[in-house]
């Protein structure tokens, strides 16, 4: 499959690399020459130098050979007219980032125009997933997820105390019938494995046959609830806080969203309803309790600076703010956020990249799929003759820590499996996996490597 990418920026690179652990023919194109020689060497990619919104640069690539063209670039206008461009010119699937505020209400009219597959907006992505956990609380019920006779459930591991303390392995012995494929431990999401040992206080996905899925959500109580957020101060006023503080203000919350640029103020004021904008700077404590942080029910760090997200988002925690949600855009703090205990944090790279994935890959190979907490993929994949994971012991693949192979459906029959497991050509394959590593998925679809698969 041959695919292109236009610009070669932080969402272009993140995309090239989950892409490259695939069977893809992948082309970067840029007008940075500096950022391609860069990109050529780090990866085995083809590169090319030039403006794509122009009709002599997509004939030269010979864009009617490509299955996808994926705009990046940080101008809304060129990946509207790159990918527009390239449809008409004959490839056959294109995808652009629309990021402006002014581009959400005419999406409908984009795609249809323009004739474009899909308009991915990684702020509008984030949003959402922060509105899922502030308002719906990710709660599952008694499996969000299902697929014929499998259903995944989530809860705490203080409703079942028997469990913490327990290593998977003892946890297995205790319940045969269903698999630990996550665990939210103080912000992070855990893909557990044979030495991970239960906490309290832990949030425990679940998955297993619906009849003992729904038998033990009636035993931890698991319930769809709306939560009691009424107040929340946003640090922010890019565009994840713009999108987020109107979401939640249309919901009835009482939103503060504090904002250091004065011009940019002036804007959200002109165009956000019932918010309170404040002009200052969000890392001053002083004016924070000035505006009465420690009577938020939540808190969200949105400024483009991770380091300064985390770091107010710490701050926050320790005023007892119960939620307290991050936006981080690098992998480099994944170790240092699993100490914090901030609440939530996500990345708006991995959520766009997993997201435009999705439609590389198609129903012929994942058949559906759902976020956990944002960081995590639970998706049901078809198995194929000449998968690498095909006919193969699952302990032979020796999967990394941040996959597990959750559920097998054959037929009738649905498996839990263990490590003499083998996946058979026409089962239906559930997989969880950490979405900054989704790339590694595509190595199980790959073919014809089963004795390469490993990093």
């Amino acid at each position: 499959m041959k695919i292109a990418i236009i610009g070669a920026g932080k969402l272009g690179i993140r995309l090239t690399e989950a892409l490259l652990d695939g069977d893809y023919d992948i082309t970067v194109v840029d007008n940075n020459e500096k950022k391609l020689d860069i990109l050529s060497q780090q990866f085995d990619v083809f590169t090319v130098l030039g403006d794509a919104k122009t009709i002599e640069l997509l004939n030269r690539i010979d864009v009617k050979t490509f299955d996808f063209l994926i705009a990046t670039t940080t101008s809304d206008d060129t990946n509207i007219l790159a990918t527009s461009f390239a449809k008409i010119l004959g490839c056959k699937r294109v995808i652009a980032r629309v990021r402006e505020p002014e581009h959400m209400n005419q999406l409908d009219f984009l795609r249809e125009h323009y004739n474009i597959d899909m308009l991915i907006n990684p702020d509008l992505l984030i949003t959402s997933e922060i509105y899922r956990y502030l308002v719906e609380k990710y709660t599952l019920s008694n499996g969000i997820f299902t697929s014929r006779s499998i259903a995944l459930i989530e809860f705490e591991a203080d409703k079942k105390q028997q469990l913490i303390g327990k290593s998977m392995i003892e946890f297995r012995t205790i319940m045969p019938d269903m698999m630990m494929v996550g665990i939210s431990r103080k912000g992070k999401m855990i893909i557990p494995h044979g030495s991970t040992v239960i906490e309290a206080h832990d949030l425990l996905y679940l998955i297993g046959e619906k009849e003992n899925v729904f038998e033990l959500a009636s035993r931890v109580h698991t319930k769809i609830h709306r939560s009691s957020v009424q107040k929340v101060m946003i640090i922010g006023g890019g565009k994840t806080g713009y999108y987020l503080a109107d979401r939640l203000s249309e919901y009835g919350a009482f939103v503060k969203l504090i904002e250091r640029d004065k011009e940019r103020c002036h804007y959200l004021a002109n165009r956000l309803e019932n918010v309170m904008i404040l002009h200052g700077d969000g890392s001053n404590v002083g004016l924070l309790t000035e505006e009465d942080m420690d009577e938020m029910d939540a808190f969200v760090t949105a400024t483009g600076y991770d380091e300064e997200n985390l770091l107010l988002a710490l701050m926050a925690k320790t005023h007892g703010i119960e939620d307290v949600i991050s936006k981080v855009s690098h992998d480099s703090y994944t170790e240092l956020i699993s100490k914090l205990g901030i609440d939530v944090v996500l990345n708006p790279l991995d959520i766009s990249a997993t997201t435009v994935l999705r439609l590389i890959r198609g129903a012929k190979k994942v058949i559906s799929s759902v976020l956990l907490q944002g960081q995590a993929e639970l998706m049901e994949v078809y198995a194929q003759e000449g998968m690498s994971m095909i006919n193969v012991p699952l302990k032979d693949l020796k999967l990394p820590d941040y996959i597990i192979i959750a559920a097998i459906h054959r037929g009738m029959e649905t498996i839990i499996p263990d490590g003499n497991t083998r996946i058979k050509p026409g089962d239906r394959v559930t997989i969880v996996c950490m979405i900054s590593n989704i790339g590694y998925v595509e190595k199980l679809f790959k073919p014809n490597i089963r004795l390469n698969i490993l990093k």
